[in-house]
C-alpha cells in the first residue's frame, strides 16, 4: 500500500507518557518509533520494546514493582480478561498476575487507526455479504476491522454496531475513538457475555451490520449463525491462519457450515467413487467470504465459502485468490491454479452423475504417464508430506539412515506422502487428494522408527526406473489393469483378479475401473491385498 493510500493515527505520545521516564525517554529518541508494536515490562527483567523485525532492550535496569504500579495507575480498570486501556485511545495494556492477583508483568501494545487498510478487500466488504477475517495474532485483523466499521458507517451510510469485548476496536472509555466513524459501539462487561451482547445488538438496535472481534467459543458461533439468519451482515475476526484450520476446528467449524460424517449406500459410494464413510458440510455457512490476512498488504480471499468447503471435503486442495497492493497502489489479484472441481456443491442431488474431479488423473492413467522418479541418495532431499506420522521420528530416522529428507507442510509441493495404515484405511481426504494428484502414498505397516528408516532407504536407494523415469511397477500394474478392464467390458470374463499391489497403485486401478465403467473392489490382507474387476 502506498503512502498516499493510508493514513496512520496512533496517539503514541499518550502511551509513552504512561511509561516510566527511564523507558519513555529512550523511546522518544528513536527514529523508528512509528514502527513500535509494544513495550514489555516484566518484574525483575529489563524493559523491552518490540518492533516488526527486532526486540530492543530499552534500559539495562530491571523493572521494579513501583514502576509497574505507576503504569497501572495511568490506565483504566482491568477487566476479567486482564486488559485495560487509556480513555479515547486504542492502546491496550494486558496484565500478567501472580497467584495472589498482583500485577507482575505488562504488555503495552500500541493501537493504531490505519485508514485505507481495507482497499484490498473493499469490494467484498461493500457487497453486503458476511466476511470473516483470519490471521495470526498481531497481523492486523483488529486494525482492518476498525477501518471496515468506519467505511461501512460513513461511506456506505449503513447502521453499524460494534460488539467491543475488550474495548480494542473503539478504545477505552465511554466515548468511542473517532477511527470508527459514525459506527456505534456496545461494550461487553466480561468476555463470557459476548454472545449475549451480539444477540442484544440485533434485537434492540436494528443494525444492518454487526462487527465482532476475536470469535472463539461455540456460543459465539451459534449467536453469529442466529444473526446471519436474520439478514444482518456480519464482519468478524477469528484466530487461525487458513480456512482449513477453521474447518478442522470443532469449536468454530460451524462458522463455515460445520462438518459431519455421512455413511453412503453401496450404489451411491460407487457412483461418487469414494469410501462409504465421507465428510460433508452440515449446514449453510454463516460467512459467505473468508479472508486470510497474510501480511499488512497481502491477503488470500475465499469467495463462495460453501463451494470452497465442499471442494475441500472432497479431498481437492483449496486454491484461494491472492491479492496484494502493487507499486502504484492498485489491487493485484491472482489465482495460483484453476480449480479442477465441479462448480456446484457436493450434496446437490442424491442421483447425480459421477464426479468429474478425477478426470485429469484418469487421463494420465490411460496414457500411462510416468510416476515421479526416485531420487538417489546423493541427489536432492525427498519432499515428504506427513499424515499421522511424527515429524521428529522421520527426521531422526533420516539422520540415522543418512538419507536426506525434507518434511513439507503443503501437499501440493510434496514428492511423496507418508502415512500410517490406520489413517489410510479411514479413506482420508488427504490421502485421496494425494492419489488423485498422482503422488505416491506410502503406508507404514507400523509407526515405528525402524519402519520409517525402511521407507527412507527404499526412497533413497536409487534405481534406474522405467522409460522416461517412470516406476516400472506402476507401468506394469496399470497395463495389467487395462487388459483386465477390456476383458470385462468385452464380456470375455465376468471378473478378473489382479496381482497384489501397494495401496497407491490399487487406488489408481480403482480409478481406471471407474473410467471403464466396471466394478472394482480390494480384497485380501496386506501384503497380498489386490483388486478385482467385475462386470456391473
Amino acid at each position: 500500500m502506498t503512502a498516499t493510500d493510508k493514513r496512520v493515527q496512533d496517539d503514541l505520545e499518550v502511551l509513552i507518557e504512561a511509561l516510566p521516564v527511564r523507558v519513555a525517554s529512550p523511546l522518544r529518541a528513536r527514529d523508528d518509533l512509528h514502527e513500535l508494536l509494544e513495550v514489555v515490562l516484566d518484574l525483575g527483567r529489563y524493559p523491552e520494546a518490540r518492533f516488526p523485525h527486532q526486540t530492543v532492550i530499552i534500559d539495562p535496569v530491571e523493572v521494579s514493582e513501583s514502576e509497574l504500579e505507576q503504569v497501572v495507575e495511568c490506565v483504566g480498570e482491568f477487566g476479567d480478561d486482564n486488559r485495560a486501556g487509556i480513555t479515547r485511545t486504542l492502546h491496550r495494556f494486558s496484565a500478567i498476575r501472580n497467584r495472589k492477583g498482583k500485577v507482575v508483568g505488562l504488555t503495552c501494545r500500541v493501537g493504531r487507526a490505519v485508514f485505507g487498510t481495507i482497499n484490498i478487500i473493499e469490494d467484498q466488504v461493500l457487497s453486503g455479504r458476511s466476511t470473516l477475517l483470519l490471521g495470526r495474532p498481531g497481523v492486523g485483523k483488529t486494525t482492518m476491522l476498525r477501518e471496515v466499521a468506519r467505511v461501512l458507517a460513513d461511506n456506505a451510510q449503513k447502521r453499524v454496531i460494534i460488539v467491543d469485548t475488550s474495548n480494542e476496536i473503539a478504545g477505552d472509555g465511554d466515548i468511542p475513538h473517532p477511527a470508527i466513524g459514525h459506527a456505534r459501539r456496545m461494550q461487553v462487561a466480561t468476555p463470557t457475555l459476548q454472545h449475549g451482547v451480539m444477540i442484544e445488538a440485533v434485537e434492540n438496535h436494528m443494525p444492518e451490520v454487526i462487527i465482532i472481534d476475536e470469535m472463539g467459543t461455540e456460543l459465539e458461533a451459534l449467536a453469529a449463525r442466529t444473526i446471519a439468519e436474520r439478514g444482518v451482515q456480519l464482519i468478524a475476526t477469528a484466530h487461525g491462519n487458513t480456512l482449513e484450520n477453521l474447518v478442522l476446528n470443532p469449536t468454530l467449524s460451524d462458522l463455515v457450515g460445520g462438518v459431519q460424517s455421512v455413511t453412503l449406500g453401496d450404489d451411491e459410494a460407487r457412483r461418487r467413487g469414494t469410501q462409504k464413510a465421507i465428510l460433508e458440510r452440515k449446514a449453510p455457512p454463516t460467512f459467505d467470504v473468508v479472508v486470510e490476512i497474510q501480511t499488512w498488504d497481502r491477503v488470500a480471499v475465499h469467495d463462495n465459502v460453501s463451494r470452497v468447503v465442499d471442494t475441500y471435503l472432497r479431498g481437492v486442495p483449496i486454491v484461494p485468490e491472492t491479492r496484494w497492493m502493487d507499486e502504484i497502489g492498485r489491487v493485484a489479484k491472482v489465482r495460483e491454479a484453476p480449480s479442477t472441481t465441479v462448480e456446484t456443491p457436493v450434496a446437490r442431488t442424491a442421483d447425480r452423475t459421477p464426479e468429474r474431479t478425477t478426470d485429469r488423473t484418469l487421463d494420465r492413467i490411460l496414457d500411462r504417464a510416468p510416476m515421479p522418479a526416485r531420487e538417489p541418495e546423493s541427489g536432492p532431499a525427498q519432499k515428504v508430506f506427513l499424515f499421522g506420522v511424527r515429524r521428529d521420528r522421520v527426521e531422526e530416522a533420516a539422520q540415522e539412515s543418512g538419507v536426506p529428507v525434507n518434511v513439507v507442510s503443503e501437499l501440493r509441493v510434496a514428492d511423496v506422502v507418508l502415512t500410517t495404515k490406520t489413517h489410510y484405511r479411514r479413506g482420508s481426504r488427504v490421502v485421496r487428494a494425494a492419489e488423485e494428484a498422482n503422488k505416491p502414498v506410502y503406508v507404514l505397516r507400523k509407526n515405528t522408527a525402524p519402519h520409517v528408516q525402511q521407507f527412507l532407504r527404499a526412497r533413497g536407494g536409487g534405481g534406474s526406473g522405467g522409460a522416461n523415469g517412470a516406476d516400472p511397477k506402476v507401468d506394469e500394474a496399470l497395463q495389467e489393469a487395462h487388459e483386465a478392464a477390456q476383458r470385462v467390458t468385452d464380456g470375455a470374463e465376468e471378473s478378473v483378479t489382479l496381482l497384489p499391489q501397494a495401496a497407491y497403485i490399487r487406488r489408481l486401478q480403482h480409478l481406471l475401473a471407474e473410467k471403464y465403467d466396471v466394478g472394482s473392489r480390494s480384497v485380501g490382507r496386506e501384503p497380498q491385498r489386490h483388486v478385482t474387476f467385475v462386470r456391473q
